[in-house]
């Protein structure tokens, strides 16, 4: 369960933050932008329906379990982002079998990775939506030599997550009998994680991807909901829109527990690509967009707090909350004598990251710096689906808020045509 507190905003200046009317204001657009998402036909909340994807994924998992000690996922942005944070927030970091997702092209990383890997108990996964990204079709030949050299069936150790008909992993897939699961055609890269873009590697490294999927259903009644009060997605995408009208065109991302980091770096690619825009939908230039920063509570409170406190009052901070962190360690009381310690003695790791949590957000409400707080009661595979659903849904309606397609990418696409020009 997910609740949203934003009771802060009405509490700080009035040029700064929101009344609840201001938000209420807004809940009469709910039905027209519910009717133009469903509209655009896009398939980030349908996808998670399809009983298909869970019964292909298991049955792999199944016939793949005890032969690897090593999975290596090749892929880049919507395509790795997604599948770092199932792994960083669910399982324990030095477990078995081991993950590594290769989601850059420095030749460092790349031998670092083949220095801990044995080619032999090793499954190469390869991720490209459009089957043709650079980066990771350079990585797939790489270790795809290392594999030829070393006499090692393709069909073995490769597997191909792209696109159902077209670009070049789904002609090599039919040319030589690689296995290979399919990216949805209506379903971007940055919003593909609870597809087998996610889900596949999910379930090798043993997560319970029927629960991910549970939790993100979930969630989607709430998206799809008529009901202002109970949509989620639709609340959170008034505020941050509200406040970027304000002024406050930054939004600054802090999770107050270490496995939830990984989340924000996902999310921060889901917002850059969706929202950033030059054009609405009229054609008109309009230059819009919202800056996503990450920050990690209580670490960054040694690096971010004094900006954020006493700096251009810019921002939206969003924070998240774990309720129950599932352990709880008491700090050792060795210094009895020492009254400058006495504030800690019978407190807990989890109590001392709460209670810090709490004066940052009492600090920066005092500063008239607006805030809200997302509160999960813990970090399992159901809240950490409705998690991806809640930011998605937000997504999708920010793009209505804006007058945008938050489905494109035109900038990043200019790149990579200038970038293939420059090497031809």
């Amino acid at each position: 369960m997910i609740t949203l507190h934003n009771e802060n905003l009405s509490q700080i200046a009035n040029e700064h933050g929101l009344s609840e009317g201001e938000i209420e204001r807004e809940s009469a657009l709910l039905g027209t932008y519910l009717k133009q998402i469903h509209e655009r036909k896009q398939g980030f909340y349908s996808i998670i329906e399809d009983e298909s994807l869970l019964e292909k994924v298991n049955s792999f998992a199944a016939n793949a379990e005890g032969k690897y000690d090593h999975f290596v996922v090749l892929g880049i942005g919507g395509s790795s982002l997604g599948t770092i944070c199932l792994q960083q927030s669910l399982t324990h970091l030095y477990a078995k079998p081991r993950l590594f997702v290769l989601d850059n092209i420095d030749p460092v990383m790349m031998n670092e990775i083949q220095d801990v890997i044995q080619l032999e108990r090793t499954l190469f996964i390869v991720v490209t939506k459009s089957g043709g990204t650079p980066e990771t079709l350079s990585e797939y030949m790489y270790f795809r030599n290392l594999c030829n050299n070393a006499d090692l069936d393709p069909k073995e150790h490769f597997v191909f997550i792209t696109d159902p008909e077209n670009g070049f992993l789904r002609k090599t897939a039919n040319d030589e009998g690689i296995i290979s699961f399919e990216v949805p055609p209506n379903v971007g890269g940055r919003f593909s994680v609870l597809t087998h873009v996610g889900l596949l590697p999910a379930r090798l490294i043993g997560l319970k991807v029927e629960e991910l999927l549970k939790g993100a259903n979930a969630m989607k009644e709430l998206f799809l909901s008529d009901n202002p009060e109970k949509n989620l997605p639709f609340k959170l995408a008034t505020i941050q829109c509200l406040l970027a009208k304000k002024g406050k065109p930054m939004n600054v991302l802090t999770p107050y527990a270490q496995k939830l980091i990984r989340f924000a770096d996902w999310y921060r690619q889901l917002l850059a690509e969706s929202v950033g825009k030059k054009v609405n939908n009229k054609g008109e230039e309009v230059n819009v967009g919202i800056t996503p920063i990450n920050a990690l509570g209580a670490t960054d409170q040694h690096s971010q707090s004094q900006l954020y406190n006493e700096g251009p009052n810019d921002k939206l901070h969003i924070f998240m909350r774990v309720k129950n962190m599932g352990i709880e360690t008491p700090i050792p009381d060795l210094y009895p004598e020492e009254e400058s310690l006495n504030y800690l003695k019978g407190v807990t790791f989890s109590k001392l990251i709460h209670t810090e949590m709490e004066g940052t957000v009492q600090s920066l409400t005092q500063n008239d710096r607006p805030n809200i707080t997302l509160e999960i009661d813990e970090i399992n595979e159901h809240t950490l689906g409705e998690l991806f659903l809640l930011f998605e849904g937000a997504t999708a309606f920010l793009g209505e808020f804006f007058n945008i397609n938050a489905f494109d990418q035109p900038g990043v696409e200019l790149s990579k045509q200038i970038t293939k020009k420059l090497l031809s």
